[in-house]
């Protein structure tokens, strides 16, 4: 019969638990509206600033000072990141990543302003880049400092983060469902037990701060007129491919262009070039201003020939043949005018752009097929629709955010089935040449990316300091046996790592190795260590990730490897100290 106290132990424990977690639904709540506010302030800030400086202005050949804009908004945001914040964090989904799978959900607070001021000043002078990662960035700050502040541990400190994006990507676009599908997919938040429900909170009131506050001219929504019919369903198939090789391209020399301007060493070049090579590109397609999210709605509104108005192209926009160069160059260089704004130092994602992208390679899809009159006529705008869904799905790897953003935007599920076909298609064609996304490729190859794989999501936690251990008794190559004896008695390990003067390692001696001769007085004074030390099956240096010291230990059977660093002895790793520390991370990132 248990006694009394610990039944009452036993209770509070319980009651804390609940408690904690009904806890964390309150504060998923705060941060789902705060980063509503947050993205609120952000959309309506570019919005109003495009409005103070364009106005009713028109871009043609005699306003070529608009196309300065983006060069000034460059520039004030390196400035106010220089001097007035003073640091060179990034501001985009990597580095979200990066802080959940290697600094324990931890984002620097100044993000919570720093990041909508900087992709304010950025989009809102007209970068060419979207608003979605500055948001989220944000979004996710808040939620984390909500965790740091209030001491909670890394479980409950990363749902917060992912509520604060989820709250983001469903006040942008009233799209509660699509937050927290981005959340899981993309930020890789396991949807287990109960972390669904402060994602649905915080995803649900941040898309009710849009319903209150959010001006009309804001928000972008879209009506099906014209219904999807299954003799459609061939052209989806092929929007999908095609959709697919389009993203391909887009994450390709999107990277290339930001590896570019990596190379520049001084921040005054990658300006520069990045203004005037911005400022050419939007005089010859001033569609590539801002966000794009106007020319998204001027394709689904039918009124394509108003994009070409405004260019050196205006007199032959009633030309097939133009229309499709037009829109063809669109789709290409939009990928390049991103790049160029991000690498010259300015603050934005591939969100918006991504969309943009999909939404003019869906129409064009669709105008060349109708332009061809092959008897069949199949809906611009939809077809623009399901282009985004493909495009987003497939350039940053979330089919599932392209496919119920999509479908949320247009208040029905009308198009579901095309949504599912397109999207889901471009996803395995990106796939096929890329496993990892725009946003992974990076943090991938240094092992630094969490999954939805448990056992690869540990591994990627654990850090080599943490499982190596010092305190095993070194020993010299040149002592005696006699001498080895004595070091022997007073250890209680069974390998010695012999080290030269320099702290180099020579090798191990295995005390099952020498077991026999150890009790052989004779030899004392004779042998040396050196006669009887062998080398390592293996040596791990301090810089590999766990992914190879497992393999490591995988491939030669070893109990016990030897940690070097710059060729100098650190310690070892054994399989029982791993199997401890994995277990610990296993439980911290699984309890529910």
């Amino acid at each position: 019969m248990r006694r009394p106290e610990t039944i009452i132990r036993f209770s509070i424990n319980k009651v804390r638990k609940y408690t904690d977690k009904y806890f964390l639904l309150i504060l998923s709540l705060f941060v789902g509206i705060i980063s509503g506010l947050t993205a609120l302030l952000l959309k309506s800030g570019v919005f109003y600033l495009r409005g103070l400086l364009i106005k009713d202005t028109e871009f043609n050949v005699n306003n070529i000072i608009l196309l300065l804009y983006p060069a000034v908004g460059i520039v004030l945001t390196v400035i106010f990141l220089k001097y007035i914040i003073k640091r060179n964090d990034k501001h985009d989904i990597p580095s979200i990543l990066y802080s959940i799978s290697k600094k324990n959900s931890r984002l620097a607070k100044h993000k919570s302003f720093s990041s909508i001021t900087a992709g304010l000043l950025t989009a809102g002078f007209g970068g060419s880049i979207g608003l979605e990662s500055p948001i989220i960035s944000s979004g996710s700050s808040i939620g984390s400092y909500i965790g740091r502040y209030l001491r909670m541990n890394y479980k409950n400190t990363t749902i917060l983060l992912a509520c604060g994006a989820a709250g983001a990507i469903a006040a942008i676009f009233n799209t509660p469902i699509a937050g927290v599908v981005f959340a899981v997919e993309v930020l890789l938040i396991d949807l287990t037990g109960f972390t669904l429900i402060p994602l649905l909170i915080s995803s649900v009131s941040g898309a009710v701060i849009t319903k209150a506050f959010y001006p009309d001219a804001i928000l972008f929504n879209f009506n099906i007129e014209e219904s999807f019919t299954f003799t459609d369903i061939p052209f989806y198939i092929f929007l999908g491919f095609t959709a697919g090789l389009i993203a391909v391209y887009f994450n390709k020399i999107y990277l290339f262009v930001l590896k570019k301007f990596e190379l520049f060493k001084k921040k005054r070049y990658k300006i520069i070039i990045g203004a005037v090579s911005l400022g050419v590109m939007i005089f010859i397609f001033p569609a590539l201003f801002g966000e794009g999210f106007d020319t998204i709605k001027i394709l689904l509104e039918g009124d394509f020939h108003d994009l070409i108005d405004n260019t050196i192209f205006h007199e032959y926009k009633r030309t097939t043949i133009v229309i499709i160069l037009f829109f063809l160059f669109l789709i290409f260089i939009k990928a390049i005018a991103v790049g160029t704004t991000i690498g010259a130092g300015g603050v934005g994602g591939i969100f918006a752009p991504s969309l943009f992208t999909g939404a003019v390679s869906g129409f064009l899809f669709a105008f060349v097929v109708n332009s061809l009159d092959v008897g069949i006529y199949i809906s611009e705008r939809n077809f623009a629709l399901v282009g985004m869904a493909a495009m987003l799905g497939g350039v940053i790897h979330a089919p599932l955010t392209g496919i119920f953003l999509i479908a949320e935007v247009t208040s029905g599920y009308e198009l579901i089935v095309p949504l599912m076909i397109a999207t889901t298609i471009s996803y395995l064609t990106v796939k096929a040449f890329s496993w990892d996304s725009v946003f992974t490729k990076k943090l991938s190859a240094r092992g630094e990316l969490i999954t939805h794989h448990k056992d690869k999501a540990v591994l990627t936690f654990m850090q080599l300091g943490s499982v190596t251990e010092k305190n095993f008794s070194i020993v010299n190559p040149e002592m005696t046996l006699g001498d080895l004896t004595k070091v022997i008695s007073g250890s209680n390990r069974n390998v010695f790592p012999v080290l030269n003067s320099v702290k180099e390692l020579e090798g191990i001696i295995s005390l099952d190795d020498i077991r026999e001769i150890m009790f052989d007085t004779e030899s004392y004074d004779k042998v040396k260590v050196y006669d009887l030390m062998i080398l390592p099956p293996s040596v791990i240096n301090f810089d590999e990730s766990m992914n190879t010291v497992i393999s490591k230990f995988r491939d030669t059977g070893a109990w016990n490897l030897p940690v070097v660093k710059n060729n100098k002895y650190v310690g070892f790793v054994s399989k029982s100290k791993m199997f401890e520390v994995y277990r610990k991370h296993l439980i911290d990132i699984s309890d529910d």
